[in-house]
């Protein structure tokens, strides 16, 4: 009974086993993708971009970034699938449709609904799409739909459709009425074949299994065997496990393995024939166990689509974790001794057993704590065949699975036997507390003496080829401890007095025979003649000068470092070494109490914060993809933000290059721009460092990150393309990608601006012309005015001049004129007192006569006076005088006698008397006549000038010129 018992829980045991080594699962939460909890399929295009199909749209994972496209009716997406024309076609309640970039790149929905019938519009939800023979099928409940040619025709399930796929290049269906059904010839025919599936458990997935059989799951019973023969139950112990858990879905993972998602048990990675392989769910770290759909990737990545969260699986990875105890804990010792594998960890000893495998990751079992062993354990070490391990609580041996104690002093970090014979009689141990010796006897250690005068806590121990033994202190230097010619160990300092680039942080290891220290400035070596520590030439070439905590050398001669907090190893694989980086496991490793285990190239182990870690070094050389990567999208912010670039170039699979002719062109305003970049190597992300450059603003590239944006601010108005490479961190690269943009210069300074100001400083100069023509006929009109005042002055001047002559001359004239009128009046009064006198002389000799009484004297005396009565030198001195008075007087008695040509000369000279201004006594002198007689001529001549009585005769007479 207890071996039936037995025998009925031995496939329950093995289900319950998993491989040691686990690969990485990465979580992707509601909130991290940014859309609804279900997600029911997942497709994948040539160019590596993921497509969800979600209950609140169409997800797109680049690596970077998660893009939601909802469908215009809101509707829950149920499917996905990429076509041959390079459309992601998709299927929601009522809804089915497809997307294709649109003209800046960005996914843009196109409804099929209008093509189909108005009776068959009214379909559900849409289940599943399959591209197949240049057509385009989707399955409803009711319904299958073919789109070909832009039409769509109709297939009425005869019960219920439940399933489509192709599978070995046949498209298949299920219905539960008829059973599978493949398509030919345009009809939906059932296999000719016997049918052991129970009604109404619908197939979830068909898959090739060898040349002539497929391998069938369905939800509720299991594996199935599809071959010419049939479709029977495929005989497996773990079949009863598969109906209890429902496979939902499954993909083949290689040729050998299947994934199978199940509703209640997360994954399972099963043979052809069910044998579980592995098993991932809460407890391996997903986020639930409700698995609705499953994908592997172009990498060999399983992406897990759950009803709440997306989890990706990096299944191919050369990098597993190994948890001996499924929870939080440190791993800092592991060693396989005999056909176990150890693992020393904050919490203790736990071992398994191991399967002759290449990949000892793959390795079925689970870990159990070796009994006597709890507590903090520091190293093991394998020395007369006998595990030895170095805990806190003291040191042991351990058999079996039991540990014996040999030492209860606290703290033993390492063991290291003194010779290199087998068996050796002596070891020593690092402990807290210096240095303890252990003899080896009869099968057994036994305690032997610690080191006189030595306290310093002994982590780190090499023995050199002279057996002196070398310790390091990270805190306290360098000491060796060596034999003197008495055979008595004494202990030598070496510290920054000595070579050393510090006293802190140096760490001693053996590799390849020689002793080396690790310190913040390289790799020292000890130079035994000068007894000073000094770079090491050859190691400072290989890996500069870089500050190295742990040194580890494996069975192929290939380095293992650890500098600050990053894993590397010197790879001598090759003609020439290659240092190669392990970004993966940056920062998960147990800072100071590193430990790395070298057991071949195919198993490496490493202590981490928690658990364990397993690199396959071979397979991590060989599985590094090839290096691509996209500009998936540009944005720019300004008063509002504009989604420039959506990251698709041409079509979806098609090569995403820029062409010119596609070059967007940015209006001026903008705030930054911001370019985003990515590549879907899903599984190596942390690899991946990023260089850019934006010629047309920076022609140098930059250094190398994990940035995978860049934003630009205050760019000026031109021509720009952004080039961006990425590297893995075996140096490789990718090609350049780019994306070309122009700026547009602000309105003031455009094209039609320029025209604008073409036309404006043509009309401006053409006014400025005119106004300088303008400006210069005023010039000119101001400079003829001036020139015209200038010679009106001049002409002024000269008539000033002239004026002045003309005064002088008139003055000259004047006074000759009052000279002449002097002379004339001296000539007047001449001959006035000329008169006077002759008047005198003849009154006198009236008088003289009168009184003579000889005749011949009266005669004498009358003759005289007759003479002096004659008028002839009297009108001959008038011509005279009259002749100088027309010089003086412009010609005034010819004018007076041409005016008035009746005028007698005694009036004449009454004119020219009267114009002197002559007093009336003074004429009659002149005129030897009376003063009556004088006013008598004066009347007359009034009259004669023919005068009205208010005008004044002097007046007139002044007025009167002659024509000179």
């Amino acid at each position: 009974m207890k071996k039936l018992l037995l025998l009925f829980f031995l496939p329950l045991q093995l289900m319950a086993q998993n491989t040691i080594g686990l690969p990485d699962i990465t979580n992707f939460s509601r909130q991290a993708y940014s859309a609804g909890i279900q997600n029911w399929d997942i497709k994948q295009d040539k160019n590596g971009i993921l497509y969800v199909a979600n209950n609140e749209g169409l997800l797109t994972f680049d690596g970077r970034n998660w893009n939601l496209y909802p469908l215009p009716n809101r509707t829950n997406v149920r499917s996905v699938e990429v076509g041959a024309d390079n459309k992601v076609y998709v299927g929601g309640q009522d809804e089915l449709g497809y997307f294709s970039p649109s003209g800046n790149g960005q996914l843009e929905y196109h409804s099929l609904t209008g093509l189909i019938p108005a009776k068959d519009k009214s379909f559900g939800d849409v289940w599943d799409i399959v591209s197949f023979n240049k057509s385009i099928y989707f399955r409803t409940i009711n319904k299958i739909f073919k789109l070909t040619n832009e039409a769509i025709n109709t297939f009425n399930a005869p019960q219920e459709w439940a399933f489509l796929c192709t599978c070995n290049g046949e498209l298949y269906a299920q219905d539960y009425q008829n059973g599978i059904m493949i398509f030919k010839n345009d009809v939906w025919t059932p296999i000719q074949a016997k049918i052991n599936i129970q009604a109404r458990d619908p197939v979830t997935s068909m898959m090739v299994m060898g040349k002539d059989s497929i391998l069938v799951t369905t939800l509720k019973s299991g594996l199935h065997m599809m071959s010419n023969a049939g479709i029977s139950k495929l005989q497996t112990p773990n079949n009863a496990l598969f109906e209890t858990e429902r496979i939902y879905a499954a993909t083949p993972v290689n040729a050998e393995w299947v994934a199978l998602a199940t509703n209640n048990k997360g994954v399972y990675i099963a043979d052809m024939k069910g044998n579980i392989i592995q098993h991932f769910s809460g407890t391996e770290g997903l986020q639930n166990n409700n698995v609705l759909s499953i994908f592997l990737d172009n990498q060999s990545n399983l992406w897990l689509g759950l009803d709440n969260g997306i989890d990706l699986v990096a299944y191919n990875s050369a990098i597993k974790q190994v948890n001996p105890m499924l929870q939080d804990g440190s791993g800092y010792t592991t060693i396989i001794f005999g056909d176990r594998l150890f693992a020393g960890t904050s919490n203790g000893v736990y071992s398994v057993p191991l399967q002759p495998m290449k990949d000892l990751s793959f390795s079925i079992g689970d870990f159990a704590p070796v009994n006597n062993l709890r507590g903090q354990t520091w190293g093991f070490a394998s020395i007369n065949n006998q595990l030895l391990v170095g805990q806190h609580e003291g040191f042991s041996i351990i058999a079996g699975n039991t540990a014996e104690k040999i030492s209860g002093n606290h703290g033993f970090w390492n063991f290291v036997p003194l010779s290199g014979s087998f068996p050796t009689a002596q070891m020593v141990a690092g402990n807290y507390q210096g240095l303890l010796f252990f003899d080896y006897a009869n099968g057994r250690f036994s305690y032997a003496k610690h080191l006189p005068d030595f306290t310093e806590s002994s982590r780190f121990i090499a023995i050199d080829k002279d057996d002196n033994i070398w310790v390091s202190h990270p805190y306290h230097g360098v000491y060796k401890v060596s034999k003197n010619s008495a055979g008595t160990y004494v202990t030598s300092s070496y510290t920054d007095k000595n070579g050393l680039p510090s006293l802190l942080n140096n760490h001693v290891y053996k590799i390849r025979n020689e002793v080396l220290v690790g310190t913040e400035k390289g790799i020292y070596v000890y130079n035994a003649a000068r007894d000073q520590f000094e770079p090491s030439a050859y190691y400072k070439k290989l890996l500069g000068d870089q500050s190295i905590r742990y040194l580890k050398e494996d069975v192929q001669g290939n380095i293992w470092f650890i500098h600050e907090k990053n894993l590397g190893v010197a790879d001598f694989s090759s003609k020439e070494p290659a240092i190669i980086y392990l970004p993966e496991l940056n920062n998960k490793m147990l800072s100071g109490f590193e430990c790395i285990y070298a057991v071949d190239e195919n198993n490496i182990f490493l202590g981490g914060v928690t658990g364990f870690y397993h690199i396959n070094f071979e397979k991590y050389k060989k599985t590094t993809p090839a290096l691509h990567l996209q500009v998936r999208a540009v944005k720019v912010s300004g008063k509002t933000d504009s989604l420039y670039f959506g990251g698709y170039f041409k079509d979806i699979n098609e090569p995403q290059i820029q062409d010119a002719a596609a070059i967007p062109k940015i209006k001026y305003g903008w705030k930054s721009i911001r370019l985003e970049f990515a590549t879907s190597l899903f599984g190596y992300q942390s690899n991946m460092q990023y260089s850019y450059r934006l010629t047309g603003f920076d022609e140098n590239w930059s250094s190398w990150a994990a940035q995978t944006e860049k934003e630009y601010t205050n760019l000026s108005a031109g021509n720009y393309t952004f080039e961006v490479k990425v590297r893995n961190n075996f140096g490789n690269e990718s090609a350049v990608a780019s994306y070309s943009f122009k700026i547009l210069p602000p309105w003031y300074l455009s094209v039609w601006a320029k025209i604008l100001y073409f036309l404006l400083i043509l009309a401006g100069v053409y006014a400025i012309y005119v106004w300088q023509k303008k400006k210069f006929k005023v010039q000119q009109a101001k400079y003829e005015a001036e020139q015209q005042r200038l010679r009106y002055i001049h002409d002024l001047e000269l008539s000033k001049t002239a004026g002045e002559l003309v005064a002088l001359k008139n003055e000259k004239l004047e006074a000759e004129i009052n000279f002449k009128n002097s002379e004339l009046g001296s000539s007047a009064m001449h001959l006035v007192k000329k008169g006077e006198l002759l008047s005198k002389i003849k009154s006198e000799l009236a008088q003289v006569s009168k009184a003579i009484e000889k005749p011949e004297a009266v005669a004498d005396l009358r003759k005289m006076i007759k003479t002096l009565n004659e008028d002839e030198n009297m009108d001959k001195e008038w011509e005279n005088f009259s002749s100088h008075f027309d010089k003086v007087h412009s010609d005034f008695l010819l004018a007076l006698k041409e005016k008035h040509p009746t005028i007698t000369p005694s009036e004449l000279k009454l004119s020219a008397y009267l114009r002197m201004n002559l007093s009336t006594k003074e004429i009659a002198q002149l005129m030897n006549i009376s003063v009556r007689g004088v006013e008598i001529g004066r009347y007359r001549l009034r009259k004669k000038l023919a005068l009205a009585t208010e005008t004044s005769l002097f007046d007139y007479l002044i007025n009167v010129h002659g024509n000179g």
